[in-house]
């Protein structure tokens, strides 16, 4: 929130007052604070300094002083301050306070400072002004609820210090008033200099600069707006605070107004306010006074008014309040006494009939026009009013502003004042205003006049003017009119009813309309018309009275003659006529008709009894009769209201009327215009191609046609599962090749909004057909069930037999959707599209948010969007489909060569800078929709990656991007979006329904995902955030939004660190989501190679780390989560699972700070920044180092281990099922970021495809709303049940099914973030203690207090979760690894003891781990890990007998049997480097058992002959190897490596060299062949070292032999003997490694050292006197040679 006395807190004051004024939002002490810092700006609003010269002299002195600091200014700072003072007539002092608060806020507005101070000083008074309108609106809410309770706020004390008010004198006030009169004219003075100065620069030729003109046009319309204000100011101050010399005064000043303008209406309501305020007995103007002001108001001597007919109104406005004092006579009064009644009664009427031919009525209809003008083109009241203004000045609608609804609202108050005066206290002038009327129509009739007839038409206006003072206003209307059947104002619409001519009845009827809004005061004119006077044979009898009964009658009457004329009787010139003045022709007729049509259509839209009395009428065929009017004799706008009367019967429709109303619209359509026609008349019916061309050539007619088919489309309430078709399967097949409705689509879609709308000129219209159009075509598309093919293809429920349309081929075809997609994809059809969707974005800001333009525009954007949510379906389904099974004489449409839509898009790329224009404007559902789409057009992978026009080339550089960048679009847009994502604590207030929160969720949704789905190239979401797109990187442009820190990114980068996740009692889910959505965005960005290095590097300047380091907060078991604790039964359900969300949201929160400050400490630990890392390290210790030196504590890396102590409740199980029972719900799974959860909406409509076919089973019965149970003697648990009870039963388990599988769905979430969050915070722990500079006793500290804190949970996991299990393992593995077992912490002390005793134990859980029931490879190899390093460590402290020995080994013997035989397992048959794992825990634990001298593992080893099996895989070695790919290798090579150093450790022990040697280990050798091979190739198999690798596995196979031979000992002669012949017969081997040994021979060098190779083979030489043995063995064999 903004400083208070800053612009920015002038708003949120604004918006405090606005809240409480219309929702009653109130912030007591938030407000108070303000109002009373403001009070002294309130008082001094309207007293502005102009410029003067001494001030000018200070200026130019060069030292001025602002804010009691003293400045030296340059001379370009004084030009543009006296610039700016001349601009704005303001004192030259107080413009260089304003420019150099501008100099500041330039770069915020994107402006010059001059113009910026411009905008701040006319938005300052603005917001003032509207803030004091508000203040004082809301002290007369409080004047008059009498029996309010105490107020924390009194307004109107306010109020009265602000006018200077007091309890004895209200002086001071009445000038206040005519000060605020004073600076109306002062802004009307300022206005005209504008316009002026505009006019000045044209005439003289002079081009004037954008800039200049902006200011100009923004000047302009903020005095108006502030005009607008202060006038409602004025009006709202009048009772309390104004006096006769100030009506005196606003008489003077209306007396100049000289121009029709919104000027002039602005005194309007201040003028009617007065008057009533002057006029009571009570009041504050006497009689005398009253009958002088009569007399000075009613003449016309002295100075003329500017505007005769503004006088005219102010006469009739005084004159219905001024007649009020007479209508009981005052004895008291002497002036009454002295006065004739009756004469001064006529005098007065005759003075209102004056002022009414002088135009009053015509003022007040023209002003009542140009404040509530028609948004949506209503071309029958238009011609109406048109008719009845004649030539009267009304508002240019494309340059006058329109004015705010509180104006509009305070002017309709004050007509409606002016209509219950007129009516209550000059009911005589009424009853002669309709007797000079009727008299006018006779005389013209007397004289033979036949045709068009002009007379007066007063009471038709007034009646108009009665209409637009009450539209909008159903509870003014029903309290004044209906709600007292003996008051006046009911009397007179009684009066009124009666005995109309055309216009009258037009009028009437257009006033009725307006009093009958809402369901109450609709219902209350439905009783109005009705008529007890029946009729029979046909005929309804005429009454006198506006009726029903007269309104039927005069459409009968209309039917009967177009489709049977009247004979004229023969000899008579006219015929027989009831009433001489009924003959006139008049040309409002037309009017008249329309004008029925248009209110039984309305009271049929707003109240149910209406709609239910005309469907269900015995006499009348409304439905019938209509369509009988709509025939191509009468006019077009008659047709138009028929098909808008119809669509308004089928308001909230049902089956029934659908269907009969479809089959008479299509029998209508195929007959030409004849409804029921005899055959003679069908030959001359129009040609079906000819009625299309009618009905869609003018703009009224295809107007409501296209209401019509939209009325019809639209599915049925009931209907949730959306499996009906529309209308009647056979609908057409008659008369049509093929049944449906495809010739209405083609109608709508083709004709409409294909060509028509393109072709009108008028732009009001062509916005308000589109509108039509788009929600006829949105309707169809969204109607479409497409899960039903799924569920038809996926599910075992029969979806042909249990869906409403007859299968779900028919459905396919003949739905809506179809045709239209088919259109969708023509070239007209797209080029209109996205002509209604490329608009203004200048005039979309200035719309209203319901206006036609904007919304329009919304339907495009959502057409756009599901078009591309729906087109896979009908491109890869329902075309297909559609082709293979419709009929040959379909017609098809013309479409262009397209794959999909985006092709449309990159013909039409402007759509998306359009797009992120309008994410920016101020209409929250526009923003919404379009983030929609332009997320899923920056997602899509055809426009982030575009092809060139280059033949057979792809461009590196997206389209998207391109065009985005032009024009400086992307930073334009870039700062709107900066301005929605400024946190707002109001906003917090007004919590997950404030626009500007579902704004930025939605803005952060389409960041997010762009992010993800193209990571690695530059998209507009990289644009918008700030940064400069290249080919395939990206780049920071000097001076651009991210350089001055101002860009999208560091917008949510502050709302990432600022935005709160908890209201300080529990966590919110509305608040973390959106904390957790910035969090995401940042975290996409830094780990992306493309931002990384800019993100971290802005980031890290940020403090990020720090930032969010002192906004952690512990958890526990007690923590709230949207009001439920973790361990809550309900806690998976609680707000349809936002406890849930709000704990994921927790979880992600923390996996991010653990990710993010990883990522910090290893580039602080890589690029050499030590104080850098020293601060992460202190804060991750608990002590925040800010950069001053300051410190804060916050939680340890230990602290926030906290989610780890929070466990949830299982998922809900559902009792056993009975009617959905075998349900399969897998087919309703959905994949989410790699989570297999529910849909639960698809869920939801394959439960209702389920209770479709219970019904048609007749398990349910569905005759009444209540769904029934057909079966009803079946017995459940001892009783009857009944069809009620079924029913309860069967939603009773689709709750339980819903409950299920949304406890399973936020669950899985829940462990799955909890893994993650496991995952980053191991990292974080791991990173910390590579990388941070710890002392050695700390570096222990830190691990020791590490593995207290996990292992708990490491030893739980291993029941729970295995993942959790596998990750705290590794962890451990990590801090182990880490451990200096020579360090002195192991020593025989406390401490050393204390460590020793962890380490023991982290060693008993591991080996718990591999013994457990679900432990998995994964987790027994980092179990095996831990335990090799532990055992590794220990072996450097123990010694044979020493108690960590023993200690270790009972823990070893202790873990059992079986402990040994998975090690065994594992070290065989095991999957990956789980082998190699078990192979080294192995050789630790043979290597603790020889250092023990136990024989507990060579037992173990026997009884499980594992020293068999590794030994009889020698053998297979070099044929592994060469079957084995190049990635295979070194895998191989590591098992091979281990498992010849545990045979080799084995062979250390006599009993273990034993059972080596028995197990073949020789034979082995030999067959493997290791040592035959040339030692200059080696064996073969792919590696780039393969040579070496061979001498290396040379040398391991050597130790294993020399191990068993040395242990057998010299005495074995049988091992000398197999040892000696191993080497003799592999002699040649053993030289040629001698040779290579010391260089000689050899094909390849080898860069390894042989030496240990060569000394291996000369201690197996010595052991077994080889060379003795050979000498000797050689001297023998030369014996027996010599005497042979």
């Amino acid at each position: 929130m903004g400083d208070s006395d800053s612009l920015e807190g002038l708003q949120g004051l604004h918006q405090d007052l606005l809240a409480l004024a219309e929702s009653g939002v109130l912030v007591v002490d938030r407000l108070k604070d303000q109002l009373d810092r403001r009070i002294h700006e309130f008082k001094t609003l309207l007293d502005k300094p102009e410029k003067n010269a001494a001030s000018r002299t200070t200026l130019t002195s060069g030292r001025i002083t602002i804010d009691d600091e003293e400045y030296e200014i340059n001379e370009d700072f004084k030009q543009q301050t006296i610039q700016l003072a001349d601009s704005l007539n303001l004192d030259e002092l107080k413009s260089a306070a304003l420019f150099h608060t501008a100099q500041q806020g330039a770069q915020d507005f994107d402006r010059t400072p001059l113009m910026t101070a411009i905008l701040q000083f006319q938005n300052r008074r603005q917001f003032l002004l509207e803030c004091l309108r508000v203040i004082i609106r809301l002290s007369i809410r409080e004047s008059e609820e009498a029996n309010a309770q105490p107020r924390l706020i009194d307004f109107g004390d306010y109020v009265r210090e602000i006018v200077g008010a007091t309890d004895t004198s209200n002086a001071n006030a009445h000038a206040y008033w005519g000060k605020c009169l004073a600076s109306l004219n002062d802004m009307e003075l300022w206005l005209q200099q504008l316009a002026e100065r505009e006019q000045s620069a044209q005439v003289v030729g002079q081009i004037p600069s954008s800039e200049a003109v902006e200011t100009n046009e923004f000047q302009r319309k903020s005095l108006i707006k502030q005009h607008e204000s202060l006038s409602a100011i004025c009006t709202d101050l009048i009772k309390p605070y104004a006096n006769l010399e100030n009506f005196r005064s606003l008489l003077r000043k209306i007396k100049r107004l000289d121009k029709h303008d919104l000027v002039t209406i602005h005194y309007v309501p201040i003028l009617i306010c007065f008057i009533n305020y002057l006029n009571p007995d009570s009041g504050p103007c006497t009689a005398a006074e009253a009958r002088s002001l009569t007399k000075e108001i009613v003449s016309k001597d002295g100075d003329p008014w500017g505007l005769r007919n503004l006088q005219a109104a102010t006469i009739v406005w005084w004159l219905a309040e001024y007649s009020g004092r007479y209508i009981e006579s005052n004895a008291d009064d002497p002036v009454q006494r002295a006065a004739d009644p009756r004469a001064e009664a006529e005098e007065r009427s005759a003075q209102f009939m004056d002022a009414l031919k002088d135009g009053a009525f015509h003022f007040m209809l023209s002003i009542s026009q140009d404040i509530k003008p028609s948004k949506w083109y209503d071309p029958a009241k238009a011609g109406l009013v048109s008719h009845l203004i004649h030539e009267t000045h009304i508002l240019p609608s494309d340059t006058s502003p329109q004015p705010l609804e509180f104006f509009k609202t305070l002017l309709m108050e004050q007509m409606q004042s002016f209509v219950e005066a007129f009516i209550t206290n000059m009911p005589d002038t009424l009853r002669k205003l309709k007797s000079e009327e009727d008299e006018q129509r006779k005389l013209l009739h007397s004289r033979f006049q036949r045709g068009p007839a002009e007379y007066e038409l007063h009471l038709e206006r007034f009646l108009i003017i009665i209409g637009y003072a009450f539209d909008g206003f159903p509870e003014e209307a029903d309290q004044l009119f209906w709600s007292d059947p003996e008051g006046n104002l009911f009397g007179f619409l009684q009066w009124a009813a009666k005995r109309q001519p055309t216009p009258r009845i037009a009028a009437f009827c257009e006033t009725l309309k307006s009093l009958s809004n809402g369901p109450e005061c609709a219902d209350a004119a439905h009783k109005f018309l009705l008529d007890e006077g029946g009729s029979s044979s046909g005929k309804i009898r005429r009454t006198s009275s506006l009726s029903y009964t007269h309104i039927f009658n005069e459409l009968y009457e209309l039917g009967l003659n177009i489709h049977e004329p009247r004979k004229t009787t023969q000899g008579t010139l006219f015929p027989t006529a009831q009433n001489p003045v009924d003959q006139i022709v008049e040309p409002e007729s037309a009017m008249m008709l329309e004008s029925y049509l248009r209110l039984l259509g309305h009271l049929c839209r707003e109240s149910k009894q209406t709609r239910d009395w005309m469907i269900n009428h015995n006499s009348i065929d409304v439905k019938g009769l209509y369509l009988k009017l709509c025939v191509d004799k009468v006019e077009s706008r008659l047709r138009a209201s028929v098909f808008s009367a119809l669509a308004a019967l089928l308001t909230d429709k049902t089956p029934a009327i659908a269907t009969v109303m479809w089959n008479d619209l299509d029998k209508w359509t195929a007959s030409g215009f004849i409804v029921d026609a005899r055959q003679s008349t069908i030959a001359n019916a129009t040609s079906l191609q000819n009625l299309w061309e009618v009905l869609a050539s003018g703009y009224d007619e295809s107007y409501a046609l296209v209401e019509l088919l939209r009325a019809l489309v639209q599915p049925y309430s009931f209907n949730e599962l959306r499996d009906t078709l529309p209308f009647p399967e056979t609908l057409g097949s008659t008369h049509r090749p093929q049944a449906g409705i495809d010739t209405y689509v083609d109608f709508v879609v083709g004709r409409v909004f294909g060509v028509k709308c393109g072709e009108l000129p008028d732009g009001l219209q062509r916005q308000v057909l589109r509108w039509n159009c788009l929600n006829f075509i949105i309707t169809s598309l969204d109607s479409f069930n497409e899960d039903l093919v799924i569920f038809a293809n996926k599910s075992n429920i029969g979806v042909d037999a249990v869906i409403h349309a007859s299968s779900l081929q028919k459905y396919v075809e003949l739905h809506p959707f179809t045709r239209v997609m088919d259109w969708l994809f023509n070239e007209k059809v797209l080029k209109e599209l996205f002509s209604t969707a490329i608009q203004n974005e200048s005039a979309v800001d200035d719309a209203a948010e319901d206006s036609p333009l904007v919304l329009s525009l919304m339907l495009s954007i959502k057409t756009m969007d599901l078009l591309l949510t729906r087109q896979a379906t009908y491109l890869d389904i329902v075309r297909p489909l559609v082709k293979l099974s419709s009929s040959q004489h379909r017609k098809s449409v013309s479409n262009p060569v397209m794959a999909s839509f985006e092709d449309a898009v990159l013909s039409s790329l402007d759509i998306v800078t359009k797009l992120g224009f309008y994410c920016g404007s101020g209409h929250t559902e526009l923003a919404i929709v379009s983030l929609r789409l332009l997320e899923k057009l920056a997602s899509s992978r055809k426009l982030v990656v575009s092809p060139t026009a280059g033949f057979g080339q792809r461009s590196s550089r997206s389209k998207v991007v391109g065009i985005m960048e032009k024009d400086n679009n992307a930073e334009r847009i870039s700062r709107s979006l900066v301005d929605v994502m400024k946190r707002d604590g109001r906003e917090l207030e007004a919590q997950s329904e404030a626009p500007g929160y579902v704004i930025k969720n939605h803005i952060l949704d389409f960041l997010n995902t762009c992010l993800v789905t193209v990571p690695n190239r530059p998209t507009i979401a990289h644009l918008l955030l700030g940064f400069s797109c290249g080919n395939n990187h990206v780049s920071i442009t000097p001076g651009s939004l991210w350089d001055d820190h101002i860009s999208l990114f560091h917008a949510i980068l502050r709302l990432a660190v600022e935005y709160p996740d908890n209201d300080g009692d529990q966590y919110v889910t509305w608040m973390s989501t959106l904390k957790r959505k910035c969090l995401e965005v940042l975290n996409k960005l830094w780990k992306s190679p493309l931002t990384s290095e800019l993100v971290m590097e802005e980031l890290r300047d940020f403090d990020f780390a720090f930032a969010e380091a002192i906004s952690l907060q512990t958890v526990d078991a007690n923590t709230l989560w949207d009001g439920e604790t973790i361990d809550s039964v309900d806690f998976l359900l609680a707000g349809l699972g936002s406890s849930a969300v709000a704990f994921q949201n927790f979880l992600r929160q923390r996996s991010l700070f653990c990710e993010y400050t990883a990522k910090e400490l290893r580039f602080n630990d890589r690029a050499g920044m030590p104080t850098q890392k020293a601060r992460v390290q202190s804060s991750l210790l608990g002590i925040t180092v800010f950069p001053g030196g300051d410190q804060q504590q916050n939680p340890t890396i230990f602290d926030i281990f906290d989610f780890m102590e929070l466990e949830v409740n299982e998922a809900y199980t559902p009792p056993p099922l009975v009617f959905l029972d075998g349900l399969d719900l897998d087919v309703c799974r959905k994949d989410e970021e790699g989570l297999e959860i529910y849909d639960l909406d698809h869920v939801g409509e394959y439960i209702r495809l389920r209770c479709n076919e219970l019904i048609q089973s007749g398990v349910i019965d569905n005759t009444s709303n209540d769904q029934t149970v057909s079966h009803g003697n079946e017995v459940r648990q001892g009783g009857t049940v009944s069809a009620s009870n079924r029913k309860q039963e069967l939603d009773a388990e689709i709750g339980d099914i819903l409950s299920c599988l949304l406890s399973n769905n936020e669950r899985a979430r829940i462990v799955r973030l909890q893994e993650e969050a496991l995952k980053a915070w191991a990292q974080l722990t791991t990173v910390t203690l590579q990388s941070c500079d710890f002392e050695p006793g700390v570096r222990i500290a830190f691990i020791l207090q590490t593995l207290q804190v996990i292992l708990p949970k490491l030893e739980k996991s291993y029941e729970d979760s295995s993942d959790t299990a596998v990750e705290l393992s590794g962890l451990a593995g990590a801090l182990i690894q880490s451990i200096d077992f020579d360090s002195t912490t192991f020593e025989k002390t406390q401490t050393g003891d204390f460590a020793n005793d962890r380490l023991s134990q982290l060693f008993r859980i591991s080996l718990v781990g591999v013994l457990g029931a679900g432990s998995t490879a994964e987790l027994r190899q980092a179990c095996y890990h831990i335990s090799y390093r532990y055992l590794r460590g220990a072996s450097k402290k123990s010694t044979k007998g020493s108690p960590l020995g023993r200690h270790t080994l009972s823990i070893v013997k202790n873990s059992g049997d079986r402990l040994i035989e998975i090690l065994c397992d594992d070290a065989y048959a095991g999957t990956g480097t789980c082998k190699v794992s078990a192979l080294l825990f192995l050789d630790a634990l043979v290597a603790m058992c020889i250092r023990e001298g136990s024989k507990y593992m060579t037992e173990a080893f026997v009884r499980l002959n594992f020293v068999s099996v590794l030994v009889d895989h020698i053998k297979h070695i070099p044929a592994e190897l060469k079957a084995a790919n190049v990635q295979e290798v070194p895998v191989f090579l590591s098992y091979y490596d281990a498992s010849l150093a545990l045979l080799a450790r084995i062979s250390q022990t006599k009993l273990g060299a034993a059972q080596v040697l028995n197990a073949g280990l020789f034979q082995s050798v030999q067959e493997s062949q290791i040592f035959s091979a040339d030692p200059d190739i080696g064996l073969e198999f792919e590696n780039p070292n393969a040579l070496k690798k061979y001498f290396d596995l040379m040398l391991s196979v050597l130790r294993i032999i020399n191990a068993a031979v040395l242990s057998r000992g010299p005495q074995n002669d049988q091992t000398l003997f197999q040892a000696r012949e191993f080497l003799r017969e592999n002699r040649n081997s053993m030289v040629a490694v001698f040779k290579r040994n010391v260089k000689v021979g050899g094909l390849q060098d080898v860069d390894t050292d042989l030496s240990d190779l060569v000394d291996c083979f000369t201690v197996l030489v010595s052991a077994t006197r080889f060379l003795e043995y050979e000498n000797k063995t050689t001297s023998q064999r030369a014996t027996r040679n010599l005497f042979s």
